[in-house]
Parts: structure tokens; C-alpha cells; sequence
């Protein structure tokens, strides 16, 4: 008989700053236009302000009704005096700093907050997963945090990075292999597991001297995001008395869709390229790769779907309205997939685990039994997929 695995015990760390959308627009459009002022107007207009700038923004970008607030780690973000910004002082460089400048703050910031996703009378597992397509430093954050805290020869800590949006779906499949070798061991309940941290800081990639409509959209819609969770082949390494039981993963690239979105190192930092074919894309090939992962798990898609939960990774607000038609889902079936994107922002690969822990912590409106399909999309174009189901107490 197979062994179930469970994802449990989750902690959300909120970035440093919060800022309602309102004002992340307008903070971009000045950010946008200093650039310009500062780069003497490469693109040849005298008109290119803070004004023109929030217009076009409005139009291209994410409005305040589908995104209301985004966190950020980075102070900039905080203030509009650009001569005293750590990335974004346009006098140095209208782009921003360079990418190695972004990467040691990076380190600095995450460092800070793994304190906070990992408490000083945290008892790790045995295998530490770090996951992020924003910070690349070697040895990492949570590398430095296990030599830290005296545990440097106890625990193995494991990099997954640079597979974007969908990547808590390959992480979590990789810590159930993991836990299950644990577990074979014969090792004791905490060390039976893997601790997976994400740590994005999204917003520390922006360009303003980019100011083509897809560009807009990505700065308009990224965020930082900070979650920790377990995976865990023991049952009572649960989430309040709640974890989500694994029943079947997948993943898979759609035929001739590589172009379709990129995340490509460039000297001054991240840059992402995204069609706007995506959601199109995703919605032609979808059900078929739902149909194959029910497959795996032993149900039927017409059997399960009428009454499944929907964690879809929200790329953008068009991800969600495409796959709700597709499969006529009710608004209750996606409502945590559109809360997660409203309150924070697309956080990258930490965004379905915060929708996730929000379907675990309310008991009432998603009880034990309730079945869990979460859907990301990725550079590739990659989808990968999980069936979940909720057990534990039911309060």
C-alpha cells in the first residue's frame, strides 16, 4: 500500500511594505518618468511624465478591482526620493542598479525574513527546500540561517529556483520523494519530513526604463511573497488539526509554446517576456492534462470536477476568468484562487501556497473531505498540476 503524504503546517511572512494599488501605480509612473528624465528621453519625447505615464499604466496595466494591495521587502518602494533609493536611484543608472547589486540585497532582505518563516524554537526536518526565480546567492539564505542555528550537520538544505510561478508544484513533488525515503529510514516524526521555504522578491527586477504595455503588465502584477510549509508522510504533522493529503502530481510543457514566456538573467537584473497568447494557450491544452492527472489518482474528471475546490496560480486575472469557463466552475470554486490574487499580488511560486493555507485555515467553508485541483503555469510553457485532498479535524 502507498504511503500518504501530507502538506501541512504553513507560515505566511508578510513583506516589510504594503501598498494599495492606487499608489503602486502612481509610484511606478514616477519611477517611469524620472528614468525617462534622467536618460535625457532616449525614446525622443519631451511629454513622457508622471501623468502620461499613470494613464498608461491604467490602461495596460492591473487596476485596484482585481489587485488591491502588494507587498514589498525593498524600502524603495516606501518613498519617492530616488536619490536615496538602494536599486532604483536613476541618477546612477536610469534601469535601476545591476544585477549583482540586486542579488546581494537580496540576500540581505531574505536573510532577515527567514527568521521570521523559521522561529529561533523551530525544530527543522531533516531536508530543507529553498525555493525562489528571484535570488540566486551561494550559500543561500536559509544555508547561512541552518549554520547559524548550529544544525549545519543535521540538515540538508536543497535549491529549487528559477522554474517561476508553477514552481511549488515540482517542489512539493520532489519533498514527497524525500519524505518517503525519511520515512523508509525509519526516522523520527519531524525528521520524516522537508521544511519548503519560498522567498520572492519580484518587485526587486523591475526596469523603468521599460515601458512597453507587457512590461507594464508584469510591474503592475508581481509582488514579494514569503510561505514555509511541510511535507510530511506522517498524519499527524498537521495544520491545526488540517493538512491537504496528496493524491496525485504532474507536470508538462505544451508543444511549441516556448517563446510564449521567458525569465531571462539580464546585467541589470530579471526580466520576463510574456505573450499575450498565454491564457489561450493554457486554456487549448488544459483539460486534457487535468483529465491525466485524475487519471493518476484514481478518479474520473466528470466524477470529481462539479465538486472540486480550484488553487489556481493567478498569473493574471485572466487566468482564473479563462479556467473558470473552461470549467464551469461556480465563483465559490475559485473565490480563494481571486482572494489571494486581490490581497497580494502575483508573488510568484509563493502564491499557491498562500492559497493553499487559506483553504486549510476556514474549516467551514472548505471541511474535511473537500478536494483540492491546483493548477500553475510556467516558462516552458509548463503546466504542472495537483489533486488534493483536505483531512483532519473538523471544528
Amino acid at each position: 500500500m502507498q504511503t500518504p503524504l501530507y502538506v501541512s503546517q504553513f507560515n505566511v511572512v508578510r513583506p516589510s511594505f504594503e501598498k494599495p494599488q492606487e499608489d503602486a501605480i502612481r509610484w511606478l509612473a514616477q519611477a517611469h518618468a524620472q528614468a525617462e528624465l534622467r536618460a535625457g528621453s532616449p525614446n525622443g519625447r519631451v511629454d513622457l511624465n508622471s501623468e502620461f505615464f499613470e494613464k498608461v499604466i491604467g490602461r495596460f496595466g492591473c487596476s485596484p478591482d482585481k489587485i488591491a494591495n502588494r507587498g514589498h521587502e525593498l524600502s524603495d518602494f516606501s518613498h519617492t526620493n530616488w536619490d536615496q533609493m538602494r536599486v532604483f536611484n536613476t541618477a546612477n543608472s536610469p534601469s535601476g542598479a545591476d544585477m549583482e547589486a540586486r542579488q546581494r540585497i537580496y540576500d540581505e532582505l531574505v536573510r532577515v525574513r527567514c527568521d521570521d518563516l523559521f522561529p529561533q524554537n523551530f525544530r527543522f526536518a531533516r531536508d530543507l527546500m529553498h525555493v525562489s526565480c528571484t535570488g540566486y546567492v551561494s550559500p543561500s539564505p536559509l544555508q547561512r540561517l541552518v549554520a547559524e542555528r548550529g544544525a549545519a550537520s543535521s540538515v540538508r538544505v536543497f535549491h529549487a529556483y528559477h522554474m517561476g510561478c508553477y514552481a511549488a508544484l515540482p517542489a512539493t513533488r520532489w519533498a514527497s520523494a524525500m519524505a518517503l525515503q525519511s520515512f523508509s529510514e525509519g526516522l523520527s516524526d519531524e525528521s520524516a519530513a522537508v521544511d519548503v521555504a519560498h522567498s520572492e522578491l519580484c518587485t526587486l527586477h523591475f526596469n523603468p526604463m521599460l515601458h512597453s504595455p507587457e512590461q507594464l503588465v508584469v510591474q503592475s502584477l508581481f509582488a514579494d511573497g514569503f510561505i514555509r510549509y511541510r511535507v510530511s508522510a506522517r498524519a499527524q504533522e498537521v495544520h491545526n488539526g488540517r493538512a491537504l493529503k496528496i493524491l496525485a502530481m504532474n507536470e508538462e510543457q505544451i508543444p511549441g509554446t516556448a517563446d510564449a514566456m521567458t525569465w531571462l538573467p539580464l546585467p541589470w537584473g530579471m526580466a520576463m517576456t510574456l505573450s499575450r497568447d498565454v491564457p489561450a494557450l493554457i486554456s487549448s491544452s488544459v483539460r486534457g492534462f487535468v483529465d491525466r492527472l485524475m487519471m493518476k489518482s484514481g478518479y474520473s474528471s466528470s466524477e470529481i470536477l462539479p465538486r472540486l475546490v480550484y488553487a489556481i496560480h493567478p498569473g493574471g486575472p485572466k487566468i482564473i476568468d479563462h479556467l473558470q469557463t473552461l470549467f464551469e466552475a461556480t465563483d465559490e470554486q475559485v473565490a480563494a484562487s481571486r482572494s489571494v490574487l486581490r490581497r497580494f499580488g502575483n508573488m510568484s511560486s509563493a502564491t499557491l501556497p498562500h492559497i493553499w493555507n487559506d483553504i486549510l485555515s476556514d474549516s467551514q467553508k472548505y471541511p474535511v473531505g473537500t478536494c483540492v485541483l491546483s493548477l500553475a503555469f510556467g516558462p516552458g510553457l509548463t503546466t504542472a498540476g495537483s489533486l488534493f485532498e483536505v483531512v483532519g479535524d473538523q471544528k
